[in-house]
């Protein structure tokens, strides 16, 4: 008898096999490790990030179809999704600020092992300390879906060994990039800051001015440089596409600047409390070399301009990536074009079937990869089922 082999046991790779033994596939699912589900142990700090709780096309970043993406995504629903969590693998999931969804246990154990547990159930065989190195017996076998993921967080087991799997059926690859990984900047004042905390407006600019993207999100001071929400979303323009990141540190514009600036009364280090954290408006005085003390009064033309880039367009200036160790997630991967777009079949290497990261699709952070995985990891699950039974 036939069977679907699926290699990988992360998040994508748990959900393929469950959805392919559902489908009445005989499943055997491969791990390399001994823990399954790693990444899934360690995200949101150990409390999942299960979903957004809206999304968009617009949330994701690959070199393919985006047309391709939404309709995936149409495949099954957020709302349907989250049944699926709440219903299915009975997990309360609740609503956290900034449009995240989390297990109410605050455990991302229970997300793991209820996936886990309901795979085994339908019938999935799990093999755990098994490292497959030639895809070609298995295919021989039946379906295979590759759920290896990229090469971020490696300690998990994600060392990019999909990849030369697939490049030795035909696949290319785009290259794979750190992405949703802190920054580094060698200023020491602003590495002085390290801890705080504070919303920021973002802009990823090319070397000509062009903008990129932009967004608002909060900013984490950090002894290397920087990191938070707002820096691991924009980390993708600066480390696929070389783009410089500008800040505004508050809420208000140049033009309501120049007004505060200009037509206030009283000492200048008071008037920037009030609208930026203490430490950073001191920071920002530093750099524009305004005494403290200064009365507004006393500010010229000059300074004045110079102090309200500073708060409303400050170049960041980053210098490198932390790296694969610290990146939540992998950019680039094998092309979206170079799968069947109804089942995630190899366009390479028939009975082949890919889903999750190892493929060039990207969400920003707050669940976004989590809800690729799932969505991918069903169609090509489902998918190599239907295949098993038309062999």
């Amino acid at each position: 008898m036939k069977s679907v082999t699926v290699i990988g046991a992360g998040a994508a790779g748990i959900m393929a096999a469950y959805w392919a033994a559902k489908g009445g596939a005989s499943v055997t699912l491969f791990e390399g490790s001994t823990t399954p589900g790693k990444k899934i142990l360690v995200s949101g700090g150990g409390r999942c990030n299960v979903l957004p709780q809206q999304s968009s096309v617009k949330d994701f970043h690959t070199q393919g179809s985006k047309n391709l993406v939404k309709r995936w995504f149409k495949s099954w629903s957020l709302a349907d999704i989250r049944q699926f969590f709440e219903d299915d693998l009975s997990i309360p999931l609740i609503d956290e600020e900034d449009g995240k969804v989390f297990p109410k246990s605050g455990k991302s154990r229970e997300i793991r092992d209820a996936l886990l547990h309901s795979a085994i159930e339908a019938g999935v065989i799990l093999k755990q300390s098994f490292r497959v190195e030639d895809l070609s017996p298995y295919l021989e076998q039946g379906p295979v879906i590759l759920a290896t993921g990229g090469r971020s967080v490696p300690k998990t087991g994600s060392d990019g060994k999909g990849y030369g799997l697939c490049k030795d059926l035909g696949h290319s690859l785009v290259t794979p990039y750190p992405a949703l990984v802190p920054l580094w900047n060698e200023e020491a004042d602003f590495q002085s800051l390290s801890g705080l905390s504070l919303p920021v407006q973002w802009q990823a600019r090319t070397p000509q001015g062009k903008i990129l993207d932009q967004g608002r999100r909060n900013l984490l001071f950090t002894h290397k440089g920087f990191s938070g929400p707002a820096i691991l979303d924009a980390s993708h323009w600066v480390t696929r596409e070389q783009a410089e990141l500008f800040v505004n540190w508050g809420e208000k514009n140049a033009i309501e600047w120049e007004k505060l600036l200009l037509y206030e009364s009283g000492k200048i280090t008071p008037l920037l409390q009030e609208h930026l954290p203490r430490r950073l408006a001191k920071t920002l005085l530093r750099r524009v070399a305004i005494p403290p003390d200064l009365n507004l009064a006393q500010l010229d033309k000059v300074r004045r301009k110079e102090l309200i880039r500073k708060i409303t367009e400050c170049p960041l200036n980053i210098t490198a990536d932390a790296g694969w160790n610290a990146a939540e997630v992998t950019g680039g991967g094998i092309p979206l074009s170079e799968v069947n777009p109804a089942s995630f079949e190899s366009r390479c290497q028939p009975n082949l079937f890919l889903c999750g990261e190892i493929l060039d699709c990207t969400g920003r952070l707050g669940g976004y990869n989590f809800l690729w995985a799932w969505v991918s990891a069903r169609l090509a699950g489902t998918a190599s089922a239907q295949e098993q039974k038309e062999d």
